[in-house]
């Protein structure tokens, strides 16, 4: 068991109480990218390229997350930028459902609109989630960051799934007005919500802060990136972020398609397989913060051990749905999912709490741009790693020209990605011990080359399979 926390450090309550914030924000974004998608698509009849194309703002808006990270450096303080952030995201969000009603009036005039309110809840998740976990890294004792990790993660995905619920009651009957006044409930809940949680949190220990001098000259922010570029480890740490986060969520689109085709599954049957790899995620999350901060020990507590592995699992896991293409129906594809989640939980949790970890290392009053950075790696790649997932699967089958071994040669990529994703994680851990700080650059270009190799090969190969498969 780990020692008690310190006065300096949160207890599990005040990590819980952070965790909050977690909740809150996921209670904002799941109103506007599922509820409003929805609506938009079913009640207003637009094409779905519409609410794609807006979510798609609210995660390019997101590589801004290095500036907001930058901005708490300079002021030495996190919590009024986690305050405004929330602020401006539950802005956002009520100006997107009112969008949304416009749109019924003015198209133009509400799709404008809609753009608007969609980059201020891309610019308010970043100011509030990157300063939320640079302030919960910066409180948090290091033993006890894989759970701390794995909480916050759950407790956005439990104000997601709740708030879903609840909203979903309050908005029928169906109405664009009750749509706003739903939004803005919610909306305000969470800014309620995220000022209680984070109030005098930070004044508690301010000798925790690593600030700059009263009198020292502020660093212009390019000046400040290009420092943190520099550093083997953050560059590193961050190629790493994205290429796994394109292999995590490449799939999301694609695997309910994929079994509905080749299992011929119902639309419940396919919804429930979803719900086994979510169940599956959880349980790999548990077992990482478990092991990492309540078990402890050299081995059992290495976030690098835990990310590679969590990295290979998920290789071996999409590489079991290549199989399930090449073999039919009679692969087990319900363990075969619940496996992937679990791995898929094991990295993302590992990864998460590694970001906190590495946070700190290098140059001072340098942390929130850290991870912004990292932050703005991992929402750009998750955004794009869907509309990837969908476009490859689609050009796989064009060219391939049989479903399953297309979406088959999709998941052999983010398989392949992966397993780089690895190599790249076992990189950093060396550079973070000094071992390998003049090679890493070549060791990044070295690995990428590799990578498009293995894809081109593996991509030639799945054609040449499906060709000759296709033929009488």
């Amino acid at each position: 068991m780990s020692n008690p926390a310190s006065p300096q450090h949160l207890g599990w309550l005040g990590i819980l109480r952070l965790g909050l914030v977690q909740t809150s924000i996921g209670a904002i974004v799941v109103m506007t990218t599922s509820t409003l998608n929805r609506v938009m698509v079913v009640e207003l009849a637009l094409p779905a390229l519409v609410p794609g194309i807006l979510v798609a703002i609210h995660y390019a808006a997101q590589a801004l997350r290095p500036r907001m990270g930058h901005g708490s450096d300079v002021g030495g303080r996190r919590t009024p930028w986690i305050i405004g952030g929330m602020i401006m995201l539950a802005s956002g969000g009520v100006g997107a459902a009112a969008a949304t009603a416009l749109m019924t009036q003015s198209y133009g005039v509400g799709l404008a609109f809609a753009a608007l309110s969609f980059l201020a809840i891309g610019v308010g998740v970043s100011a509030a989630g990157t300063n939320l976990l640079v302030l919960l890294t910066k409180r948090t004792e290091e033993s006890r960051r894989p759970a701390a990790a794995t909480i916050v993660w759950l407790m956005m995905i439990a104000g997601c799934a709740f708030t879903a619920i609840g909203a979903g009651k309050l908005l029928d009957p169906f109405s664009t007005a009750r749509l706003v006044w739903v939004t803005a409930l919610v909306s305000s809940l969470a800014v309620l919500l995220t000022v209680v949680s984070v109030w005098g949190v930070e004044g508690k220990t301010a000798n925790i802060a690593t600030t700059l001098e009263p009198d020292a000259p502020k660093p212009a922010f390019k000046q400040t990136l290009t420092e943190v570029w520099a550093e083997p480890q953050a560059r590193l740490f961050t190629i790493f972020v994205f290429i796994s986060m394109i292999a995590y969520s490449a799939q999301d689109l694609i695997l309910e398609p994929f079994a509905a085709v080749l299992f011929n599954l119902t639309v419940g049957q396919t919804t429930i397989l979803s719900g086994m790899q979510h169940q599956g995620v959880f349980l790999g999350m548990i077992v990482v913060a478990v092991c990492g901060s309540v078990i402890g020990g050299p081995r059992l507590g290495s976030l690098r051990l835990w990310t590679i592995g969590g990295c290979l699992g998920s290789a071996l896991a999409l590489g079991g749905l290549v199989l399930a293409g090449l073999v039919g129906p009679s692969w087990p594809i319900r363990t075969n999912v619940f496996l992937l989640g679990v791995a898929n939980g094991a990295y993302a949790s590992a990864a998460i709490a590694s970001m906190m970890s590495l946070a700190g290392q290098g140059r001072q009053s340098r942390e929130g741009v850290r991870m912004g950075l990292w932050g703005a790696a991992q929402g750009i790649a998750f955004g794009i790693g869907g509309l990837a997932g969908t476009a490859a699967s689609d050009f796989a089958r064009y060219v391939i020209g049989t479903p399953t071994l297309a979406y088959a040669a999709v998941f052999a990529t983010e398989a392949l990605l992966f397993v780089i994703a690895a190599h790249l994680a076992w990189r950093v851990g060396d550079v973070r011990d000094g071992s390998a700080t003049a090679r890493s650059k070549a060791d990044i270009s070295a690995s990428l080359a590799h990578a498009r190799g293995i894809i081109s090969t593996s991509l030639s190969g799945f054609t040449t399979t499906g060709s000759k498969g296709s033929r009488p």
